[in-house]
């Protein structure tokens, strides 16, 4: 228990502070729509499978980091779920039954998830420093801070649906950001033209928020 440790551990508070954040709009969004019960249920599957992803990305970091593009996909698959909760679960009407409706939420929850969580492994993973302590505990507390904090906002989603498109703003985000940081990109592209790094999440944010807009006006949606 020297200072290293102590430092580790503070680290690791902020670290999974910040980057739970993606994971709870993620979860709060898609079970939104859902009843009461059957929302508790996605939260709950839904935690579970964040940091259960998150244990088997810890113990593959090494391998997954040699992935190539890896980022980038994942950039782009969570841009489209970005637009799925904002405009697919509409699309896809209301005779949908609450067992099939929570089932997709936990999909499209699943899926994210495996997405984001490779950032919050490798911080985690550098602020611990080999201890494994430190790294259970980072994954300790990632639990109830994705359930609070994805209960909070959906709850704030059903008083105030607008901020669904805040919640597919910030998901949309994080994607340009992935996409822009995969290493391929930031070796050959980002040194030549810097501006790229802010620029391009701003232009995915945009482009799938435009979509989003386009589609619940094409189709007569609204907001609640």
């Amino acid at each position: 228990m020297d200072a290293s440790f102590w430092i580790g551990f503070v680290n690791i508070i902020i670290i999974d502070i910040v980057l739970s954040g993606d994971n709870a709009v993620v979860i709060g969004m898609a079970s939104r729509k859902l009843p009461p019960e059957k929302r508790q249920q996605a939260v709950i599957w839904g935690t579970g499978g964040a940091v259960a992803l998150r244990v088997i990305l810890t113990a593959l970091a090494a391998w997954v980091l040699l992935i190539p593009y890896l980022k980038a996909a994942g950039g782009l698959v969570l841009a489209w779920i970005a637009f799925k909760l904002l405009a697919g679960e509409e699309a896809e009407g209301d005779g949908i039954e609450a067992s099939g409706t929570l089932w997709s939420a936990i999909k499209m929850i699943v899926v994210a998830d495996f997405v984001m969580s490779l950032d919050n492994v490798l911080a985690v993973g550098g602020a611990a420093h080999g201890d494994f302590v430190l790294l259970l505990f980072g994954l300790g507390f990632s639990i109830p801070l994705l359930m609070f904090g994805s209960n909070l906002i959906a709850n704030l989603m059903d008083r105030l649906p607008v901020l669904v498109y805040v919640g597919a703003g910030i998901l949309a985000y994080t994607a340009g950001s992935m996409i822009i940081q995969e290493e391929v990109v930031q070796q050959h592209i980002a040194p030549v033209l810097y501006e790229l790094t802010w620029v391009v999440p701003i232009l995915v944010t945009g482009l799938v928020l435009g979509v989003g807009l386009w589609w619940r006006r094409h189709t007569h949606q609204s907001f609640v």
